[in-house]
């Protein structure tokens, strides 16, 4: 009887799954609605919660909304990859909009302390967003709903929450993914809805819908501003400088709903305390709202707020309060879980319910929220006038792309940034005016820069959600340096420029070195329209120039365009890749002579990369997005599902990002016949591992093995979880002369790392052109046992297979589109295989 009465609730679960739910399901009690006002269903076409809503119909709705409700506007803020709208939504009452641009000023003086206004007499600011990973779609759908409400509900209460609250609402965050999750989801739905695990509406297909059109995961572009969806959100806050930033994800379908603030000890030290208290209080918000629904919770456990590249937690850098929701997935329509059948209308229900607990905690706390931002940006300001260093100069003098690229966002940020005087020298490094920019530390944004240049290795907390070092002069490996005063600063930059190109007539070569950023797409340019071009292995001096390793030398004669035709040519490749190209009228230098046998022919790459099962979406995005994006280089990206019908013979190179499954035997077999025959196979990270177990290299790893001593049961996740090196940064000695190396003016380099695979030096110490130093640690966290192992191992090694080559690099030199420092490392592994 028990049995039979079991069988029967699941029957039940799961036919109450099947029928679609009206707004009645969702929507507060005892609330009237404008019948002016289209509901979801009557622009998408069915309830909230029946089909996951398309990116389309999302927009189409929000249109609708603003352009019925006097409470709305709306904006278009530019497009994603895949030529979707990027939408923001005003939402306050129509007395606010009628003076909208003025509370703005006012939001914003506010802050800044330029006001003389009580915070009882502003309005505040709260940023709603949703749905940044496609695949946790249910914050999306639960927008429709949050603005049907928001333009719709009727009564004095709505109306005093819209006259103290000024929302901006931004109904994707992420409008590729989110689609690409809603196709998958719809076209696998069962009518009779299957809730088994198993199903396969449940398992999407590779890369699937978390992240966007480069399969990057943009709740970590925050900081790093790479991605246009990103760069629109970010232009908006700083706009706005919203006092709370709510952040809607999924997590694992037997959760249940988390909602901040996390694990008290892994909160990024800069982040205030009051923040967290605040944050705390706000959650009594979210503990009544989900009590009286009956949804299950919990919060302080799991989650942190110590990286700043997180919606959740940049704000908390930036004088506002950021708030993560996670809600237990439905992955689909309705799943079985440990806590019965999630259906996708319980968890937009539980979304929805916390969208609009947000709101009455930012109601209810307005003043003490709106007078916190304002003691935020006042303590910065005595903490900046205190601090003994006055400002920052970073730069590279002979990459000017690089350091521009830094300023570029800075600037985006809204952090002041200005030229140099003139060139100067600091701690052994020249700084030059146009290659170098100065950042002043006494301005508003001062706890952001810290943020941004911060080497913090020691920690309270030894797990880490996400990474813990960012430091992004290292990630530019570019040079910096604090300074006592401010003498050598120039100018405030209000327009950031690219660096000039420039080039002059020659009609015997032209030179150019390989250190600014975009020579590989200045390269790849010239040998992509079948002309000559070598590489100088040895430096040379000609004109009083000294030429490093690496130098390009395009010769005049013997090539397919007249000497007229290659001047203009190249000036446009100069015009592009924002480039110094030189012409020459000798050959005679100083060192190698520009026909001597140090300078090797170069040939134009023909690049395939493995993606598909087995190979991680992250690291294949970054290196499709760095060759598409920044080189105009195409890279083919071959399933690994079409891997055995594919003719290898065309290509020159072939690059394995991160796999954790590799290939199967006979197409194992395939590819190291291609290698033996002459082609260059590059690994990255866990393709290491593969590649030495494949006999594609040898290698010798350094293991280092942690016996869990003294470690409770309960401890033992924490044990676990201290010895992943999540992402830190570390310092390797380089060899110039290497042409791994070539393009690097410095004998040290700034690696990102995030594995635990450690290679031992080969015996001959030229055949370790990078090397990590014996204190290699300069920003992060790694336990004491795997930087012990770390010490004097080596990131990379090239080795001979038959007539080709196999390169494999420990480290993701490409990470998140911002390691703009060790991008040259995988162009030159391409462009200069042959030398090695």
């Amino acid at each position: 009887m028990k049995k039979f009465f079991l069988l029967l609730l699941t029957v039940s679960a799961i036919c109450t799954a099947q029928k679609p739910v009206d707004l009645s399901y969702y929507l507060p009690e005892n609330v009237t609605y404008d019948p002016n006002i289209p509901t979801p269903e009557s622009v998408i076409g069915h309830q909230v919660g029946q089909w996951h809503v398309y990116h389309s119909k999302l927009a189409q709705y929000m249109k609708a909304l603003a352009a019925a409700s006097d409470r709305i506007t709306i904006e278009d803020r530019g497009k994603t990859f895949e030529d979707r709208p990027l939408l923001l939504l005003t939402i306050t009452s129509p007395k606010n909009h009628q003076n909208i641009d003025q509370l703005r000023q006012d939001h914003l003086d506010f802050a800044s302390g330029n006001s003389s206004k009580n915070a009882n007499d502003l309005p505040i600011v709260v940023y709603q967003g949703f749905s940044i990973h496609g695949n946790e779609p249910s914050g999306a759908n639960a927008g429709l709903l949050a603005a049907y409400h928001l333009a719709a509900a009727q009564g004095p209460e709505i109306d005093a929450l819209l006259n103290d609250v000024i929302v901006l609402f931004d109904p994707s965050y992420n409008p590729d993914g989110l689609s690409r999750f809603a196709y998958w989801a719809n076209t696998n739905k069962s009518i009779h809805l299957n809730t088994d695990g198993n199903d396969r509406e449940f398992s999407e297909v590779w890369p699937g819908g978390r992240t966007n059109h480069y399969w990057f995961d943009m709740n970590r572009d925050w900081l790093p501003v790479q991605l246009p969806e990103s760069r629109a959100r970010i232009a908006s806050f700083h706009k706005w400088m919203p006092n709370i930033l709510t952040d809607h994800h999924e997590m694992g379908t037997n959760s249940t709903f988390f909602f901040q603030p996390g694990v008290p000890s892994r909160t990024n030290p800069l982040t205030p305390k009051m923040n967290q208290q605040l944050t705390k209080e706000i959650s009594q918000f979210h503990i009544y709202a989900l009590d009286k629904i009956g949804s299950l919770y919990y919060a302080e456990e799991g989650f942190d707020d110590f990286y700043y590249g997180k919606g959740s937690t940049f704000p908390d850098v930036n004088g506002g309060i950021g708030i993560l929701f996670e809600q237990g997935s439905s992955r689909g329509h309705a799943q079985e879980s440990e806590n019965g059948v999630v259906t996708f209308p319980f968890s937009i229900r539980n979304q929805f319910t916390a969208a609009l607990s947000t709101l009455a905690a930012a109601k209810s706390m307005r003043t003490k929220i709106l007078n916190y931002q304002r003691s935020f940006y006042s303590d910065a300001k005595k903490e900046a006038a205190s601090d003994r260093n006055k400002a920052i100069v970073f730069g590279d003098e002979k990459d000017a792309a690089k350091a521009y690229h830094l300023a570029e966002i800075l600037k985006r940020h809204q952090i002041k940034v200005h030229e140099l005087k003139s060139d100067f020298s600091q701690k052994g490094k020249k700084y030059k005016k146009g290659y170098s920019y100065i950042i002043p530390m006494q301005q508003q944004n001062y706890k952001l820069v810290k943020a941004m240049f911060n080497r913090q290795t020691n920690f309270q907390d030894s797990i880490f959600y996400d990474i813990s070092a960012w430091t992004f002069p290292l990630a530019f490996n570019l040079d910096h340096a604090n300074l006592t005063n401010l003498n050598q600063a120039g100018a405030e930059i209000t327009d950031l420029k690219a660096p000039s190109p420039s080039i002059n007539k020659s009609n015997y070569a032209y030179l150019f070195e390989w250190h600014e950023y975009y020579t590989p797409k200045a390269l790849h340019k010239i040998l992509k329209k079948g002309l000559r071009a070598k590489v100088g292995a040895t430096p040379f001096k000609l004109n009083g120039v000294n030429y490093d390793y690496g130098t390009i030398m395009v010769p005049v004669q013997n090539q397919k365009l007249k000497s007229d035709a290659l001047f203009d040519f190249l000036k446009e490749v100069a015009s592009e890749s924002h480039l110094k190209i030189t012409g020459v009228n000798t050959g005679n230098t100083v060192g190698i002579d520009l026909g001597s046998n140090d300078f090797d022919a170069l040939t134009l790459p023909k690049v395939a990369m493995l993606v598909g099962d087995g190979v991680a979406s992250y690291d294949a995005g970054e290196i499709w997005h760095l060759f598409d994006t920044r080189y105009e280089m195409n890279v083919t990206k071959i399933d690994s599902r079409n891997f055995g019908n594919t003719n290898l013979s065309k290509y020159t190179h072939f690059i394995l990002p991160n796999t954790w499954g590799g290939l199967r035997e006979q197409d194992s077999k395939k590819l190291k016949t291609w290698v033996q025959g002459g082609g260059t196979l590059i690994g990255f990270r866990n393709a290491v591992s593969w590649l030495k177990q494949k006999e594609f290299i040898k290698l010798e790893f350094k293991k280092n093995d942690m016996d869990a001593e003294n470690i409770k049961f309960e401890q033992r996740r924490n044990f676990r979880g201290a010895q992943v090196t999540g992402g830190a940064i570390f310092e390797a000695n380089i060899d110039r002369s290497h042409p791994i190396n070539f393009g690097y003016k410095n004998d040290k380099v700034s690696l990102f790392r995030n594995t635990n695979i450690h290679i031992k030096p080969d015996k001959n110490s030229y055949n370790n052109p990078i090397k990590y130093s014996s204190k290699p640690l300069l920003a992060g966290y790694i336990s004491e046992e795997n930087l012990d192992s770390l010490k004097n191992t080596v990131p990379f090694q090239t080795k001979r297979l038959g007539r080709g080559r196999v390169t494999v690099f420990t480290d993701n030199t490409n990470f998140r589109a911002f390691w703009y420092g060790t991008n040259k490392l995988m162009m030159n592994a391409i462009f200069f295989s042959k030398m090695m």
